[in-house]
């Protein structure tokens, strides 16, 4: 049977799905709200070329139902880490990937991180899950088991007396609405505390059913809310990814970075993304003439102003700075000169390593985009990285020449 006879005959449920190759080796693994529909989009036209490279390789479609979406992350999570399909994650770097990380403490709590941040959690103090593929779809799967498994961001009461800090007989804003089990005023012990905790484990595990099995037992209205989860805030967050990318038009990202090379000479770099891959034949390195070393927002306007006199090289879809509000806003304002409406986003450090680097947009950037770009931001982060080492390599190949 052709491959899009078999999509066509997926069920309309929520589940994960899976291509593999003639061996029968798994080369992606996806999840979706309605498999069908999802996996059909696939077999679209003009789709990305390392997508179309994927469907030309694959011989079969198989799938795994689920009761809910968020069982899907879960479960499409840990296949991910099971099996590293060659179409998940070029050469298997994690690095832009998203994990929940749960320290084995006293009183823990679930901690979104990077892949390039793992090292900071050795194995035997966390319990790590993942990889997970979308920011803002890890947060809204965390929001509502929550509800269910409630858990404490503030300072345990006891903590804080024994620092000689002074605390509140107030609860704080999340034990009001359902969400800390009042950690901060003393309202549970620790040993209830991990109750909550290792079920939250068992969750991100996929054991959904052993968890519901035990809770019937032990808190019959909580084996409930699990059974019947709500997850309809995730819906708005699938179908990311690569076909998202394609969807929306983003058939090429541009990527810019200002170096300066040997400490002396200022360059421009500039990395091109087919969908989520790199076209390195199309990265090009400019030597910035007029701006003065030290004024990194004019070198930037020259690279880009240069970049575009190109009428031969196909516009981008999207633009990716290496900076935050300033360059961001500098921009946006000679796109805006030369009437060009093209979208802009920035990759800004963020003064917390845990919380990773920052997306920038210039004002008034409608909240649908800002929305894709988060879902897009692991390929946004390798289309930065790409720029920063395209220009790293042409400073050592300048070295050499000069030696």
């Amino acid at each position: 049977m052709k491959l899009i006879d078999q999509a066509k005959k997926l069920p309309l449920s929520p589940g994960v799905y899976f291509f593999l190759n003639k061996k029968n080796e798994i080369l992606y693994i996806g999840r979706a709200v309605f498999l069908r529909k999802r996996v059909l989009n696939y077999f679209q036209k003009n789709i990305d070329s390392r997508v179309a490279e994927m469907i030309r390789s694959a011989s079969n479609i198989k799938f795994k139902k689920t009761g809910t979406l968020l069982e899907a992350v879960i479960l499409e999570a840990n296949l991910i880490k099971k099996h590293w399909p060659k179409y998940n994650v070029k050469e298997k770097d994690n690095r832009s990937f998203i994990y929940i990380v749960i320290p084995k403490t006293d009183y823990p709590k679930p901690i979104i991180v990077r892949g390039r941040e793992l090292e900071k959690f050795p194995s035997a103090t966390a319990k790590i899950f993942g990889p997970y593929q979308s920011l803002s779809l890890v947060k809204s799967a965390l929001k509502i088991i929550r509800k269910i498994f409630p858990y404490s961001t503030c300072l345990p009461a006891k903590a804080l007396a024994k620092a000689g800090r002074p605390f509140s007989d107030q609860p704080c804003f999340y034990y009001q609405i359902g969400l800390c089990p009042g950690l901060c005023i003393g309202a549970i012990s620790k040993k209830e505390y991990q109750k909550n905790i290792k079920n939250i484990i068992l969750l991100l595990s996929g054991q959904k059913n052993k968890l519901i099995k035990d809770l019937r037992k032990e808190n019959p209205e909580k084996a409930g809310a699990l059974k019947h989860i709500q997850d309809v805030a995730l819906i708005a967050e699938v179908e990311k990814g690569w076909a998202d990318v394609q969807n929306q038009g983003l058939k090429r990202i541009e990527a810019y970075d200002i170096s300066h090379l040997s400490g002396k000479e200022t360059y421009g770099s500039m990395a091109v993304f087919s969908g989520s891959e790199p076209e390195k034949s199309q990265y090009r390195l400019f030597k910035i003439k007029t701006a003065l070393p030290s004024d990194d927002l004019r070198a930037l306007e020259e690279m880009v102003l240069r970049r575009l006199k190109h009428k031969e090289w196909t516009l981008p879809d999207l633009i990716l700075i290496d900076g935050g509000s300033p360059q961001i806003n500098w921009i946006s304002d000679v796109l805006k000169s030369r009437r060009l409406n093209i979208p802009l986003v920035g990759l800004a450090k963020s003064a917390s390593r845990r919380s990773g680097d920052k997306l920038v947009f210039p004002p008034k950037t409608k909240k649908s985009f800002k929305e894709l770009a988060d879902s897009i931001k692991g390929i946004l982060l390798k289309s930065r990285d790409e720029a920063h080492r395209f220009a790293l390599k042409s400073s050592r190949r300048s070295r050499r020449r000069q030696f």
